[in-house]
């Protein structure tokens, strides 16, 4: 086994892929469709030598339709771009990004271990791990929708967690999410900045991810790698992460440091994590390496970041089984999702399970799913003329903005805090003895705030 530090050369991240079949007239296509992962195609990077020369002489649409296409996007090189025109729902799949952020709790017995875990170093590689299982998932081909503003999720039933996430803010486009149990609370605030550079673009995870591990107080912080979308216009679109993942105990100051392979040529070192587990003083004290897509171990190490003798890689985490040959490409967790057996009583009718575009899709009606999709998206911008003509300011439920803004390495982000509002919420709706018995599939998706507006 090669050593991980001698590896740190090759960057971040083995191509975390996401990439979708291209429909429509280019004119309705837009920049923030490609930021989303809208209109991508993965590329094979495992194909051999005549795949990848295919693959480099494909385009992704007509000479007519692409040169259209480029000519509209050519003024937009070098900007941050977030919000442009949708894409057909063809390419979507039938979960919100509210939805997407809850799936990083598949594993989350692994933030279970880090709390009960005494060894300060041993509590990283869990917490580590757990951040990287989420990407096996991340890898799919579809585009989850963009929540209305105001719109949740809700999770239970799971793991003995309580999620909630929230969309709390239109432009720019941001998302708050809160996790709790009895080991560990989980907080985000995300939000993306991007480059586009003609045919490709880089987009910057400008948020903040913190976890708490009750046991002892211990404040865990995660920064993830940026991604970068390869051949957006001329060539097979495909995506990588290339850079570094930093955990970061902030109780103690060690800190854990991943490097992800990138994708090379015929898919050399996809998939491949290497990094270390340091003391506050910066010194090497385990070794991680693994895949993201499989398996991932660890093994003590000396100051040179070579393994210990008498010592063995032990396996730390391992990808659960999935379901073959799934439309969609999901995970059995991500079925759960959208389950509403993970649903809590009385679901909030901001939920994301209830929106109609997300169900017909689920449902395969296409048709609807469209005509669904444009309706919200159109009431969306109605309440926004009416709040805006009143005077009034959207403010979201269950977090509150702060006066923290806090550096990112790709930005200031402003930080959203839970304010503890839903957990009153939830507590007083479980303790109602009598629920009553409507079907919840049944209610109404209401995530306005002023006013549920039709086009006016």
């Amino acid at each position: 086994m090669g050593s991980p530090k001698k590896n740190q050369s090759k960057g971040f991240f083995a191509a975390m892929t996401s990439g979708f079949s291209v429909f429509g007239n280019a004119m309705h296509r837009s920049i923030n469709g490609l930021l989303g992962y809208e209109g991508l195609e993965v590329i094979n990077p495992e194909g051999g030598k005549e795949d990848a020369e295919e693959e480099a002489h494909k385009g992704r649409w007509e000479q007519e339709e692409r040169d259209s296409y480029w000519k509209m996007m050519q003024k937009y090189i070098g900007m941050d771009v977030t919000s442009m025109v949708t894409l057909p729902v063809l390419i979507f799949e039938p979960m919100t990004m509210l939805q997407k952020m809850a799936e990083l709790m598949e594993y989350s017995k692994l933030l279970d271990k880090a709390d009960e875990c005494e060894d300060p170093y041993m509590r990283l590689v869990y917490a580590t791990s757990w951040a990287i299982s989420v990407y096996y998932a991340y890898q799919r081909t579809w585009k989850p929708f963009n929540p209305i503003l105001g719109e949740t999720y809700e999770l239970v039933n799971h793991g003995g967690i309580t999620f909630i996430s929230e969309q709390v803010s239109h432009h720019p486009p941001m998302s708050a999410g809160h996790a709790e149990n009895e080991h560990f609370t989980y907080d985000v605030t995300s939000k993306l900045k991007t480059k586009f550079l003609g045919n490709s673009v880089d987009v910057y995870p400008v948020g903040r991810t913190r976890v708490v591990l009750k046991r002892d107080g211990v404040v865990l912080d995660l920064v993830p790698p940026p991604t970068k979308v390869n051949n957006l216009i001329f060539g097979r679109t495909w995506v990588d992460s290339p850079g570094e993942m930093i955990m970061t105990n902030l109780t103690t100051g060690d800190k854990a440091v991943l490097y992800f392979q990138p994708c090379g040529w015929f898919g050399a070192g996809r998939y491949e994590v290497d990094g270390y587990v340091y003391n506050a003083a910066e010194e090497p004290k385990l070794l991680m390496t693994g895949k993201w897509n499989e398996v991932m171990s660890y093994q003590p190490c000396d100051m040179e970041g070579e393994p210990l003798p008498d010592t063995e890689l032990k396996e730390v985490w391992r990808v659960a089984s999935f379901p073959q040959n799934d439309k969609f490409q999901y995970t059995h967790f991500a079925h759960k999702i959208n389950s509403f057996d993970t649903a809590p009583k009385k679901l909030l009718a901001s939920d994301s399970r209830l929106r109609p575009d997300r169900y017909a899709l689920e449902k395969g009606d296409l048709t609807k799913a469209g005509a669904e999709k444009s309706n919200l998206e159109e009431r969306q911008r109605a309440e926004k003329r009416s709040r805006e003509a009143k005077g009034h300011q959207f403010t979201p439920r269950w977090f509150d903005i702060t006066d923290e803004v806090t550096p990112t390495p790709w930005g200031d982000l402003e930080v959203y805090r839970y304010n503890g509002k839903y957990t009153d919420h939830r507590a007083a709706i479980d303790s109602l003895d009598n629920i009553d018995g409507d079907d919840v599939q049944s209610t109404e998706f209401n995530p306005w705030q002023f006013g549920n507006l039709s086009e006016e």
